[in-house]
């Protein structure tokens, strides 16, 4: 195919450095899409604009992730998963209650035939080895700390301009563009992808806590009137703690001093896990839906947050991003010819659409359904909790749930290698 002409052309700088995938941001899934393309041939550009090693890294702090089995097989087929699970904590049984309601559901992963229903990770563990190994990746190149300008799609190629923290800026065109940069992505307003943002009016306070018994490996949701808590186990037998509240009553706890806001904490999630004693540094962010209208455009396709982001009651967010990412890598993998095709796009948007779909359903449903101060929906909702702890048929169905809510299951995410797959891209 004849080389296009570059929209620069004309200037100094008229023939770019081309790649075959270029992903902007480089956090939990951007990384591990770049990790999953290295090896395959592909020529992967990774573009991240705060240092991994950054305390400003957003993707890389303290707070906590509740990988499911499928996102463990993925880390395994990337090669990470033993470095995480030296900082893993296994969830062995789930416990979810309405605060002064009658309703409760438990679910024990020794009753489906399973070691634990997901692991509890702090993000920082899982970004290190991330981007430890993306350091020997073979066929991937890495501008970090560094961010993009100048963006310009056309019919061959997505061109722009990759500009280093010192300024220095390079020419860059890539068949695929991957928009991995977050909730408020610019590659998808740049793509000209609009985004529906539903403010759920609530902020997460984030916190670990030490409390005076072992976990046993239980994580806790707790519904209470003013949002959600969550208590998940964490290495070394203490909680990760994310605790769900009105703007105003956030800042309220986040003004307080430590031992005023364990109490606090402990007065609204009760003392199914003991009493909690010391408090770690306290964090704290907004919590909104965002949904894109498309994940792909032009030469451009959404994973991630750039696609979704969702509301943590579930614990799906960051699960639904890494299949997002396996899913990308295998069809690309799987492709001959031009990787940023309309068809190969396309196919890749169809595949995604039920699990995508059915995660945005089932976590905002969660949201609304426990948020609900109607009357009569407490009753229905503590009878539907009862009624779900006594059926087996509906606690299978909710432990298969970290393989995604249809279309294909990554190959990855099956324990399966990437290459050779959807001979029909052939």
């Amino acid at each position: 195919m004849p080389e296009p002409e570059s929209p620069t052309a004309g200037s100094p700088l008229a023939k770019p450095r081309d790649v075959d995938v270029a992903i902007v941001g480089g956090g939990l899934v951007g990384a591990s899409l770049a990790l999953g393309l290295s090896g395959t041939g592909v020529r992967v550009l990774l573009i991240e604009s705060v240092a991994p090693d950054s305390a400003a890294q957003p993707s890389f702090d303290e707070r906590t992730t509740a990988l499911g089995n499928a996102s463990r097989r993925i880390f395994q087929g990337l090669g990470v998963w033993d470095e995480v699970a030296r900082e893993a904590a296994a969830i062995r049984a789930i416990h979810v209650s309405d605060a002064g309601r009658f309703g409760f559901a438990r679910l024990k992963a020794a009753d489906h035939g399973i070691d634990a229903f997901g692991y509890v990770v702090p993000n920082r563990v899982i970004g290190t080895a991330l981007w430890r190994r993306l350091s020997g990746a073979s066929g991937v190149e890495v501008r970090v700390p560094a961010g993009i300008e100048d963006l310009e799609i056309t019919t061959e190629r997505a061109y722009f301009k990759v500009v280093t923290a010192a300024g220095a800026r390079e020419v860059t065109s890539a068949r695929l563009l991957v928009a991995a940069d977050g909730a408020h992505s610019a590659v998808r307003a740049a793509a000209g992808i609009e985004a529906a943002i539903e403010d759920y009016d609530q902020i997460a306070i984030t916190a670990a806590v030490a409390g005076d018994r072992a976990h046993d490996g239980i994580a806790y949701e707790r519904f209470t009137p003013t949002g959600p808590v969550a208590v998940l186990p964490l290495r070394g037998g203490g909680y990760g703690t994310i605790w769900s509240c009105t703007p105003q009553r956030a800042a309220e706890l986040l003004a307080l001093e430590d031992d005023a806001y364990l109490a606090e904490l402990q007065s609204r999630f009760g003392w199914r896990a003991g009493k909690f004693r010391r408090i770690g540094r306290r964090a704290s962010y907004p919590l909104k839906l965002t949904r894109a209208a498309a994940t792909v455009a032009h030469r451009t396709v959404l994973i991630g947050n750039a696609a979704q982001a969702l509301h943590p009651i579930a614990g799906q967010g960051f699960n639904l991003g890494l299949r997002d990412a396996a899913l990308l890598a295998e069809v690309i993998a799987g492709a001959t010819g031009d990787l940023g095709s309309a068809d190969l796009l396309r196919k890749f948007s169809d595949w995604r659409a039920a699990d995508r779909g059915g995660v945005v359903r089932f976590t905002d449903g969660l949201v609304r359904l426990f948020g609900s101060r109607m009357p009569g929906v407490s009753l229905l909702r503590n009878l539907g909790l009862l009624a779900f702890d006594l059926s087996p048929p509906a606690k299978r169905a909710l432990a298969r749930v970290s393989l995604g809510f249809g279309g294909p299951t990554p190959r990855l995410a099956r324990g399966l290698p990437l290459l050779n797959v959807f001979p029909s891209l052939k």
